[in-house]
């Protein structure tokens, strides 16, 4: 396991803000972190960084404690964007690259590399603060890869970005991902965390609420989605045996059923009745889950 937390926990005076925390997070994998705001995602990542002490509990990077020896071998997204907004983006990524011991040769190829990459190769000698905030968002995720880390840690990394750049920014983490980074990122849009997630955990007031592999949580939850386009009224199935959830939509209806015997039943009621467009079996969402086991929808 590359990244290990075990039984961490966080206190400020009587607020716990992470509670007895234990994660193994494998390497060359991207791992999730869910949870809403005040859930402890980003005071976890500080203690991971080494940003901020835990209050009891050991976190390890390969076996090593995190501290100077190995922070140059990590890359941090934060969610609140720190860079300097008077400053050129040449100069700043290159001066960042350097504190985390790349030579000005090798910093000056790889960014160009990246800012190539999206799209934006006359930004260099502009001031961050005349980049819209997409482009200054997509110049701090460069600013966090530029020295090769093998362990990135990305909160929020998608948040104000337009979905052509949502889908730039995607690919790049992918491709870090296939190249050998381990990398563990903070989403409240479930459907990211969906894409790009084989493990994840959720986080509830400091506590973890799941942890899995994306699969064998769906598998686990046990319930199902059910969606049948029909050309007549299928609003009669919100009352049927088995289903815990439904919604009318234009084309029909979404059922949430208990297991797939509940759909061959509805099957059988239906067929005959008149034209069925649509009836697709589907895994629980990620939201659905969420919703279930937090208690509060996540947007």
């Amino acid at each position: 396991m590359a990244l290990e937390i075990e039984h961490v926990s966080k206190r400020f005076g009587k607020y716990t803000a992470v509670d007895d925390l234990s994660l193994s997070i494998p390497e060359k994998t991207i791992f999730g972190f869910l949870g809403a705001n005040g859930a402890g995602k980003t005071t976890t990542f500080r203690i991971i960084l080494g940003l901020m002490d835990a209050s009891s509990g050991n976190v390890s990077w390969n076996g090593k404690p995190v501290d100077y020896s190995t922070s140059d071998n990590i890359g941090y997204l934060p969610e609140e964007r720190g860079l300097y907004p008077k400053q050129k983006v040449k100069e700043q990524l290159i001066f960042l690259a350097r504190l985390k011991g790349m030579s000005k040769q090798e910093a000056e190829k790889e960014l160009g590399r990246w800012l190539e990459r999206f799209k934006v190769p006359d930004y260099a000698d502009k001031k961050v603060e005349e980049l819209s905030k997409g482009n200054q968002q997509k110049i701090q995720f460069i600013a966090s890869v530029l020295h090769k880390p093998s362990l990135l840690i990305l909160d929020e990394p998608f948040s104000g970005l337009d979905p052509i750049n949502v889908e730039l920014l995607k690919q790049a983490v992918l491709d870090l991902k296939e190249s050998g980074t381990t990398i563990v990122f903070s989403s409240h849009r479930m459907e990211h965390v969906e894409q790009l997630c084989e493990n994840l955990c959720i986080l509830n007031k400091g506590k973890t609420v799941l942890q899995g592999s994306l699969k064998e949580i769906k598998q686990s939850f046990g319930k199902k989605n059910l969606i049948i386009h029909a050309d007549f009224d299928v609003s009669f199935l919100k009352e049927y045996p088995g289903v815990r959830k439904s919604a009318v939509t234009p084309e029909g209806i979404q059922l949430q059923i208990e297991g797939e015997e509940v759909a061959g039943s509805i099957l059988q009621e239906i067929v005959g009745r008149g034209f069925i467009r649509k009836f697709a079996l589907e895994e629980p969402s990620l939201n659905d889950i969420f919703i279930e086991k937090v208690g509060a929808s996540y947007e």
